[in-house]
């Protein structure tokens, strides 16, 4: 869990990851000057950013998608992965449909264009950072775009549809938790982690239950149901019960 949680008295702490050191210093000197930011680190690429996250446990990371060694979808996969508590924000050039989807599928919390100014980018750290999600207006209109085709329309704020499923095998049985293990590549994007917690609230456990059983904190529970919401186009708990039936999770 973070060292600190967001609020009004104590400062958001932050990372940004971004290889133009231009860009990068910019957005430091920017952000780090605004009272409800501290900004902890910079990297160059997705491997400092895991590092510098590992080393100083921040509340959330600014992070651009174009970068060596480790490229932001790279690098946000790892981080839904080994620091689900800590939110990602993507800010880049980049805002076409397949971009956008693969960086939320990824796991990232909030998706801004380069154009956006400091106290949007601020916001919308903010926000992510208790578990919301912010689009910018070229992110929304790709979004848009991207779904009108394969679906209903995404309105700005809410969830993104799911994929199309691919069928899980059969679950496996776990004994220990008398529970049916979620499938072995689960479906939409989903983590094994996050697939786990959804075969547990399926089963009826409560987020405090599940931190118990897992022996996460309730912050980090929280922080995957919101993104197992995301990635299920599940507005509520009973949408997401609903979709572990019919993909056979719990």
């Amino acid at each position: 869990m973070s060292a600190t949680s967001p609020t009004s008295d104590v400062p958001l702490r932050i990372i940004i990851a971004d290889d133009q050191a231009s860009v990068r210093e910019g957005l430091v000197l920017l952000l780090d000057a605004l009272p409800d930011i501290e900004v902890v680190g910079a990297a160059a690429d997705g491997e400092q950013a895991l590092a510098l996250v590992a080393a100083h446990d921040p509340d959330a990371i600014l992070l651009d998608l174009h970068m060596p060694v480790l490229d932001g979808i790279g690098a946000t996969r790892r981080l839904a992965s080994e620091h689900p508590e800590v939110a990602v924000v993507v800010l880049t050039t980049y805002a076409d449909d397949a971009t956008v989807l693969d960086a939320l599928r990824a796991g990232a919390r909030s998706y801004l264009t380069k154009d956006a100014d400091r106290l949007d980018i601020a916001r919308a750290l903010q926000a992510a950072a208790r578990g919301l999600s912010v689009l910018g207006p070229q992110v929304q209109a790709a979004l848009l775009a991207a779904t009108t085709s394969a679906g209903p329309a995404v309105p700005p704020g809410q969830a993104l549809p799911p994929r199309q499923a691919v069928p899980p095998g059969p679950g496996q049985l776990a004994p220990e938790l008398g529970l049916t293990r979620p499938p072995a590549t689960p479906p939409d994007g989903l983590t094994q982690r996050e697939a786990e917690i959804l075969a547990l609230i399926a089963n009826g456990l409560t987020n405090t239950e599940i931190a118990a059983r897992l022996f996460l904190s309730n912050h980090t529970v929280k922080t995957h149901i919101s993104r197992i919401f995301a990635k299920t186009g599940s507005r509520d708990r009973a949408a997401a019960i609903g979709y572990a039936h019919r993909h056979n999770i719990g």
